[in-house]
């Protein structure tokens, strides 16, 4: 396993992060197994897990948490999340300082934790302002409650806002942005995204670098009927068009060259950015840990990258 800093952080993640949105808190992987999957990451070399309190409502956080409890703390990098309903509550939401504090307690409790080390803001909050959210975090940061607060989806507008608050008012500033980010969803992180989170020292942690296991070319030839896509119409919806099957395709002689999969290969290609810090897998098995955990150390050539090129165009 290699290891990045978070931006300019002296906190370094794997490269390769466990996403707890698949396996735990909502049924689609039995408990057993997801304690399989997280148990293998470790062994592995990944320190970093990363959840959010809207994962099976709370379930994700107090189930992965249970598993972590068996590490020692300070070989983990745990983040979670903060916004969506919790409830129906009108104030069980969003980025308010009541929310982000009453939020913050109760993840801490699940994971059975006294601290996170990355507490992402998992969307932006039109109702309320910037700057009562970035001084709530830094609040939590200074009562040890929170490490390294981040943001997950913001606009580069409202990152570069959040950024220039905190140096301003001497606040601790955002250290990570969590996009969705990978070979079929691009556009927007490298034009709006990475032109202003990496001269600020914000390091990118992306989720769905397979595009929802598009890039594994498990669909090449239609949708498995237990696939993610066969499951759910929304991720389909986005993802599956006979253009971005094509381009899937045209990926396979380039992995098939190097002698891996398409999935290795679409994780070293995340990977190839040093704006990235970690790309976050949903394993399902642990044999899909092994496998992704191949991307690590994998580093493609010039020549590897513009094949890659030329086959998304």
């Amino acid at each position: 396993m290699n290891y990045r800093r978070l931006g300019d952080a002296g906190m370094k993640v794997s490269v390769v992060a466990l996403g707890g949105w698949i396996n735990y808190g909502e049924g689609k992987v039995a408990a057993a197994v997801a304690r399989q999957v997280v148990e293998r990451a470790y062994e592995r070399g990944i320190n970093f897990f990363d959840l959010a309190d809207i994962y099976g409502k709370g379930e994700a956080e107090l189930q992965m948490g249970e598993v972590l409890r068996q590490f020692p703390r300070h070989t983990l990098v745990i983040s979670s999340k903060v916004f969506w309903p919790m409830s129906d509550d009108v104030n069980d939401r969003g980025l308010s300082r009541k929310h982000i504090f009453e939020s913050i307690d109760k993840s801490l409790k699940r994971l059975g934790t006294d601290y996170v080390d990355i507490y992402f803001c998992h969307r932006p909050d039109p109702e309320t302002p910037i700057e009562e959210t970035a001084r709530a975090m830094n609040d939590l940061v200074r009562m040890g409650k929170v490490l390294y607060w981040g943001t997950s989806e913001w606009s580069g507008a409202e990152i570069v806002a959040a950024h220039a608050i905190c140096e301003r008012y001497g606040w601790a500033r955002p250290q990570s942005e969590q996009p969705q980010y990978s070979m079929i969803w691009r556009t927007r992180v490298e034009q709006e995204i990475m032109p202003v989170t990496r001269p600020r020292g914000i390091g990118l942690v992306v989720w769905s670098p397979l595009a929802m296991g598009l890039l594994t070319g498990k669909y090449d030839g239609g949708i498995p009927t237990d696939s993610r896509f066969a499951r759910e119409d929304w991720a389909r919806e986005r993802f599956l068009t006979e253009a971005n099957i094509e381009r899937v395709r045209r990926l396979k002689p380039i992995a098939e060259h190097l002698g891996i999969s398409r999935a290795r290969l679409a994780l070293a290609w995340a990977l190839r950015s040093p704006a990235v810090s970690s790309v976050i897998i949903g394993a399902t098995r642990p044999e899909q840990v092994d496998e992704n955990i191949g991307a690590a150390e994998l580093e493609l050539s010039a020549e590897t990258l513009d094949a890659i090129e030329q086959a998304l165009a």
